[in-house]
């Protein structure tokens, strides 16, 4: 299996554990932040995936305004709570690339509309960066990390957002953990994406000690041929592929195609079930 495939097939079923875990919370909603860790840890075992000492970030609430929030108090819980699930896996396959998604859900009935305003400006600045991708890749330029950053950057500071995005937009895929080794989408990536290496894009803004959304997908640069963007409904299961360790930066003047290897998400995701 080449690594494509591999971190295709991984990307597939974190997509698929996601979908899990909401079926967990609405058959479970006395749980709590570090039990949905638990659960996700076993899913990894469940469908052959590993991952690094961490895992998963869950947070609930005022935690989802923290970057990186590793639960190990359990936090019950409750009805209003907005929550923030962030996973990362890879086959158990020697050389395998991981795979590494973020989705936002919210536990209620109605979502508050400061969840939902945060959430669209979120989802608005990472669709900004794919059609960046595409519009460059069609005339034949192979964007530098700082330029796909910028894009992602100054939308979210037009919107007076720049003070709470508070890391770069995105990371290649590793093989011993999420974060791979090559150029970053951030303010210092000088060098080219390059092909046929898996990356992620993950803008968010964070409201210190109030709440926190984050975006994430995977792509990758394939070789010569039209753009091809793929999406599905938030609980569907989509198709793509990505990764390999020995890429090299491009340079810029070839054809090259852009593909989402996971679920595009279009909104938060209301879970609640009816008594």
């Amino acid at each position: 299996m080449t690594q494509i495939k591999q971190h295709k097939r991984a990307a597939n079923l974190l997509n698929r554990i996601l979908i899990e875990v909401i079926e967990y919370i609405k058959n479970k909603p006395e749980t709590t932040d570090v039990a949905i860790r638990q659960f996700i840890k076993q899913q990894y075992k469940k469908h052959r995936l590993i991952s690094d000492k961490q895992k998963s970030i869950v947070a609930f609430s005022k935690n989802t305004s923290q970057v990186h929030y590793y639960a190990e108090q359990p936090r019950k819980l409750k009805k209003g709570d907005l929550i923030m699930i962030d996973i990362w896996a890879r086959l158990a396959k020697k050389g395998a690339p991981f795979a590494d998604i973020t989705w936002m859900m919210y536990y209620g009935r109605k979502l508050p509309r400061e969840y939902a305003q945060a959430f669209k400006l979120v989802a608005q600045a990472r669709d900004k960066a794919i059609d960046f991708f595409k519009n460059s890749l069609k005339n034949k330029t192979v964007p530098l990390g700082k330029e796909a950053d910028s894009v992602v950057r100054s939308y979210l500071e037009k919107h007076g957002q720049r003070d709470r995005f508070l890391h770069g937009t995105g990371h290649s895929l590793g093989f011993a953990n999420p974060h791979g080794r090559r150029v970053r989408i951030n303010r210092k990536g000088r060098l080219p994406i390059p092909i046929n290496v898996g990356y992620t894009i993950e803008p968010g803004i964070y409201f210190k000690n109030e709440f926190g959304i984050r975006s994430e997908i995977d792509f990758y640069i394939d070789s010569p041929g039209e753009i091809r963007l793929r999406r599905s409904s938030p609980c569907g299961i989509p198709t793509g592929c990505e990764a390999n360790s020995t890429g090299q930066a491009i340079s810029r003047g070839e054809n090259y195609k852009l593909i989402i290897t996971t679920i595009c998400q279009k909104q938060i995701i209301k879970i609640w079930k009816k008594s």
